[in-house]
């Protein structure tokens, strides 16, 4: 069977992404913080909580914990994401634990802006890794 871990900001943090992973700059809110865009989720809840990157902050990583290896099934990692006009890059990198350096798997920058949009990454390994 298939296991899913949902990671929704509600009450904290989720169990793929441990507290401590959390580098500043990030800050979980929602659409009524006074914050300005995003005004909800992207079920268009106003209520419904997400992180967002600070304005002053420049770059921020979030590390999820380690994963085992998914040789019977494949690993999908899907997220929502809202890029503001201001933006620049967002990255999706794998470390797997045979290997110093993070590979950039993933990324997109600029388009399409100010509206949520949903990627699903598909990850093959044989050994341990983050994302």
């Amino acid at each position: 069977g298939s296991s899913w871990n949902s990671c929704d900001f509600e009450t904290d943090l989720c169990e793929v992404l441990p507290e401590f992973n959390l580098q500043p700059g990030w800050i979980r809110r929602n659409g009524q913080s006074g914050m300005g865009p995003p005004y909800s989720d992207h079920s268009g809840n106003e209520s419904a909580y997400f992180l967002s990157l600070s304005s002053e902050t420049q770059s921020a990583a979030l590390r999820t914990n380690v994963f085992l290896p998914t040789e019977e099934h494949l690993c999908q990692v899907r997220f929502h994401y809202w890029i503001s006009q201001r933006s620049g890059t967002l990255m999706v990198g794998l470390q797997k634990h045979s290997e110093d350096t993070v590979t950039n798997i993933w990324q997109v920058s600029g388009e399409p802006r100010n509206q949520w949009n949903v990627n699903t990454i598909i990850i093959n390994s044989t050994e341990k890794y983050e994302v």
